[in-house]
């Protein structure tokens, strides 16, 4: 399963058309990643194919929350689950879905054997910042980065 879904009590959901799970949180996925190329579904099947997941918080009916992650093996901190994309919907922000979604990204993390859970976060998110801090993450490093396409 690619796309898991979860309520806002952090509880799972039953399985089904992932296709229609990925229309029901491509807008909220492409506010936070405006980047994306046109074809979301296209973008999600790569990155699936590479090995990651997309976990999904619905409540109301709605994705108001959304993680994608992977985990692997590395040299500096053994088998790792890292989060590459953890947003909640901007309008419902402060209600418990991203610390939901954290948990229950992390209780995976665990079940799984992973060592470390990791994420990166823009430097100008310091909302998302104070949050990380205070569910216990912390700066293990400096990301490096550098364009290659221009």
């Amino acid at each position: 399963m690619k796309v898991e879904r979860i309520d806002a009590a952090g509880q799972a959901l039953p399985s089904g058309d992932e296709a229609l799970f990925l229309d029901q949180g491509e807008a909220l996925h492409r506010a936070f990643r405006p980047i994306m190329g046109s074809d979301y579904r296209a973008h999600m099947a790569a990155m699936f194919a590479e090995g990651a997941r997309l976990i999904q918080l619905f409540d109301e009916g709605e994705v108001r929350a959304l993680a994608v992650w992977r985990a692997f093996h590395t040299t500096y901190c053994g088998y790792r689950l890292e989060i590459d994309d953890l947003v909640t919907d901007e309008t419902q922000r402060s209600k418990g879905y991203g610390a939901t979604l954290l948990a229950f990204v992390e209780a995976k993390a665990r079940a799984i054997g992973c060592d470390t859970l990791t994420l990166n976060s823009g430097t100008h998110r310091t909302r998302a910042h104070r949050f990380y801090f205070r569910e216990g993450l912390h700066i293990h490093a400096f990301h490096f980065t550098k364009d290659l396409q221009g």
